[in-house]
């Protein structure tokens, strides 16, 4: 994807081939994700009383430290939308296209999904007050804090729904500066043909390895780019093995630096973070969750259903899958089943993943093989 350069405009700088993962992997783009259903497969149980009350389906991936596919289940290679997981390639494409240097706390929030805490507005503010930028200049539409908790307090304060609030916030705010910066227009920077995202989108094609499938509108409303699960997962190794100062790098140690500051102080996310030395996580809406390592080992989840209760369970079973001490990861494994107050039951991980944890009391058998 080009683009020209108004006049007066500071030139873009040049791109950088993309660097392949596997012996013999073109260092080009390759042919877009086929856009089709999914084969999904059964990845969760839930299971009340020992009886499997629900099955969340889905698709996950586990790339090797070398770039190949050590685990699959599902589709990995249809074309899908990854949400707000997008947003630490998108926090690389910024900083290509010419966003300015900034503290690591505020790099780390241009890829997050956050909490509304008074830590995240305060940053976005700051992302803004550096470009010299105001919230009436923002475009992501108007919101309440994502925490509940946060979101309550917000409620009883009688605040309503504001961008700076909304949990991408943080990206936008660093898209405006990158605008500004550029000397592109500020009022439609999330056209899809306006530069930034033009420069954007070939950093979504780079770090995957696949050309874009479909754009369209996330809910925030910036572009949003399909590609496959296998792609993003690509991308998400790439960042995490990326040299120190690359930019890359840059959005790596900002990200491992500051989890909170990329979702929120008790999220699921960032707890995981804090748990692997070395990790990257990105959740993103629809049952989306990335999760890679300094040596390439990467985790891909898509919950066809859009479930979150699913999402961190099968990730912690593809974790495991990886090489991730099962014990590490207790808490994040499975999610209670309530009833009357008391837990009766489960989500765990199923089928393949289903191994790599111990059973839990009233776990339900697998189903015989046909004869």
């Amino acid at each position: 994807m080009t683009n020209s350069t108004p006049a007066g405009a500071t030139p873009p700088r040049p791109a950088r081939p993309a660097q392949p993962l596997v012996p013999g992997e073109s260092a080009m783009p390759g042919a877009p994700p086929a856009v089709r259903e999914p084969a999904h497969v059964p990845v969760a149980h839930v299971v009340r009383g020992g009886v499997i009350e629900g099955v969340h389906h889905g698709s996950v991936v586990v790339l090797a430290a070398d770039g190949s596919v050590e685990f699959r289940a599902g589709d990995i290679e249809a074309a899908f939308y990854p949400r707000s997981a997008l947003k630490p390639v998108q926090a690389v494409g910024l900083l290509r296209a010419g966003l300015p240097a900034l503290d690591t706390e505020s790099l780390a929030l241009t890829a997050a999904s956050h909490s509304g805490e008074e830590l995240h507005l305060a940053t976005a503010r700051r992302i803004l007050d550096g470009a010299g930028l105001t919230e009436d200049d923002l475009r992501n539409v108007p919101d309440l804090p994502y925490d509940p908790a946060v979101r309550d307090e917000w409620i009883r304060a009688g605040r309503g729904p504001n961008r700076l609030a909304q949990n991408c916030s943080g990206k936008h705010a660093a898209m405006l500066m990158t605008a500004k910066a550029r000397g592109w227009p500020l009022e439609n920077y999330l056209d899809p043909g306006h530069p930034l995202q033009r420069e954007i989108a070939s950093t979504v094609e780079e770090l995957t390895g696949q050309a874009i499938a479909r754009v369209t509108v996330d809910g925030c409303g910036a572009p949003l780019f399909a590609v496959s699960l296998r792609g993003l997962t690509r991308a998400a190794a790439r960042i995490a093995t990326a040299a120190p100062g690359t930019d890359e790098g840059r959005v790596a140690h900002a990200m491992r630096e500051h989890p909170e500051m990329v979702s929120g102080s008790g999220r699921d996310v960032a707890r995981l973070m804090r748990a692997v030395p070395g990790l990257l996580a990105k959740d993103g809406f629809e049952g989306v969750q990335i999760v890679a390592l300094p040596d390439g080992r990467a985790v891909g989840v898509k919950i066809a259903d859009g479930a979150d209760r699913a999402r961190m369970p099968v990730t912690a079973a593809a974790l495991a899958r990886c090489g991730i001490d099962p014990e590490i990861l207790a808490g994040f494994d499975r999610a209670p089943v309530i009833g009357g107050g008391q837990e009766v039951g489960t989500l765990r991980a199923a089928g393949a993943l289903a191994p790599f944890f111990a059973p839990s009391a009233g776990a339900v058998p697998p189903a015989p093989s046909a004869a």
